[in-house]
């Protein structure tokens, strides 16, 4: 105990207090959020092993790392915190640029690496950087796709500038536990590390951010191994070494449950009710039942949906019209009806959507519409100009039912009754074999499915659940229950687990 409080007080004093703060803007930009001392102080410990280590941050920031093990070398791309850090780590080296660009050249090799990379999510980690990034990890194993966040390319980077036998420490998102694009990472770090150790921490290391964030620590760069290890933990404090308390996970169970270190959160008794249930006979895949998409897509929401007032000042034909769901908050109990859509539209919301897919020659007032200022507007959107005619949506269907994608509880199966259309903030369900939709919620209704939500989905920010397509495809279903109580039990209990670690209360 007196060693953790003594490693923790050298990162403390380490501190200017007239180290002026960068620009909120430019680190929200760079991805930039910095590390708390506590967690800064324990990472640099568990990579070095001597004061004559030499150590890699690749995305150094405001240089904390640096501070913490003065033989390091800091790679930053952003030149005011390249400046800064010059200022605040003097006896580091610090490279100013693209680190990709820098790595894919650099001879040097290094004992360890520690830091924290930049999060930019795939829509803004673009351009010459992605490519250089994406090309350089594919030529060392690890391939990448567009849809990568910054991070990933940047651990399989610095892990090919260390010397055999070396080690890492970084935070990593609470996506490695189930990203897609997470797991070339970890299957580079199984194939050329003796040990890859996963610290989840359930109380968010950066309050400030939604975003929720593990550990990850590897050694024996140059060797492999056929298992990773993971930590479960409440919160963090500030150790010398990684915990010892974790589970072992072979890499090919993990590769079973699809990529995903999540499922491992939970007790191997309900991981094996799971199976059990998943496996019966009687158990079904939604996708082997239904098809699960998004909804269309107008390019001009607000122009294509009507008001009723607008509909009849503009005197559009009623047969034109069709009753749409908008969002998941109108997903609220088991069917939507037609009295559900009357008060709708009693209320005067803009749920009517301009279906001109079965049109021959427009009425004279759906053209006086198109050719409106709105209209004008509407056309020249992106998905409008660039497709033929411009005012056809696209995709218009009339599903079973509905299916939310992102809330907290879980998501929401709600039978369509009133043959509503619905929006790509939903996703629309169309069965495909001899189940009716009411079987379907009485099987979406059991602890089975709410846990295969938790484990097929995955966690947002502020609590929510998020369930993609191909995720909801994967959902377990079992129209006949043959469970126990005891698996059933299991199943809740499992489904609080996953969800106090989504942070939905």
């Amino acid at each position: 105990m007196r060693r953790r409080h003594q490693l923790c007080r050298m990162s403390t004093l380490a501190r200017s207090p007239t180290v002026t703060k960068m620009n909120a803007t430019r680190q929200k930009q760079n991805g930039a959020y910095y590390t708390p001392d506590r967690v800064v102080a324990s990472l640099v410990r568990w990579a070095t092993r001597r004061p004559s280590d030499r150590m890699l941050d690749p995305a150094c920031g405001d240089g904390r790392f640096l501070m913490a093990h003065p033989n390091s070398v800091g790679v930053e791309q952003d030149p005011q915190a390249s400046t800064f850090v010059h200022e605040r780590a003097p006896g580091s080296l610090i490279h100013q640029g693209d680190f990709f660009a820098w790595a894919g050249t650099t001879h040097e090799r290094f004992e360890c690496a520690a830091g924290n990379p930049p999060f930019i999510r795939y829509q803004r980690f673009s351009g010459a950087m992605r490519n250089t990034a994406l090309a350089l990890c594919a030529l060392h194993g690890a391939r990448f796709s567009a849809l990568t966040s910054s991070w990933a390319p940047f651990l399989v980077a610095t892990a090919t500038l260390l010397k055999p036998g070396g080690r890492m420490a970084f935070v990593v998102p609470a996506e490695i536990g189930h990203a897609p694009y997470a797991r070339p990472v970890l299957e580079y770090m199984a194939a050329h590390f003796g040990l890859v150790h996963a610290i989840a921490v359930r109380e968010k290391l950066f309050p400030e951010l939604s975003e929720d964030c593990w550990l990850l620590h590897a050694e024996r760069f140059g060797s492999q191994t056929d298992h990773f290890l993971l930590s479960a933990l409440e919160r963090f404090e500030c150790i010398a070494q990684p915990p010892r308390d974790s589970v072992r996970v072979s890499v090919d169970e993990w590769r079973l449950w699809h990529g995903r270190l999540r499922p491992f959160l939970l007790h191997p008794d309900a991981r094996a009710a799971y199976q059990r249930a998943a496996h019966a006979s009687n158990s079904v895949r939604l996708g082997q039942v239904a098809t699960v998409g998004i909804g269309y897509v107008t390019g001009a929401n607000d122009f294509f949906h009507l008001r009723p007032s607008q509909a009849r000042q503009q005197a559009i034909p009623r047969d034109l019209l069709r009753p749409a769901v908008r969002s998941g908050r109108s997903l609220k109990g088991r069917a939507i009806t037609r009295s559900t859509v009357d008060a709708w539209c009693r209320r005067d919301q803009p749920v009517l959507l301009l279906d001109l897919s079965s049109c021959g020659e427009l009425p004279d007032s759906v053209k006086r519409y198109l050719d409106s200022p709105e209209g004008e507007t509407a056309r020249n959107s992106y998905k409008c100009r660039n497709r033929s005619p411009w005012y056809v949506v696209p995709d218009v269907t009339v599903p079973e039912a509905f299916l939310s994608y992102m809330s907290g509880e879980g998501p929401s199966l709600v039978a369509n009754h009133a043959r509503c259309v619905g929006t790509n903030s939903v996703h629309v369900v169309k069965l495909t074999r001899a189940m009716s939709v009411a079987q379907l919620q009485r099987a979406w209704d059991s602890p089975l499915s709410r846990l295969s939500c938790e484990l097929e989905g995955h966690p947002l920010g502020g609590g929510m659940l998020k369930v993609e397509p191909g995720e909801a495809a994967r959902i377990v279903l079992s129209p006949s229950p043959a469970r126990s109580p005891h698996d059933d039990g299991l199943l809740d209990d499992a489904v609080s687990t996953m969800r106090r670690w989504r942070h939905y209360a």
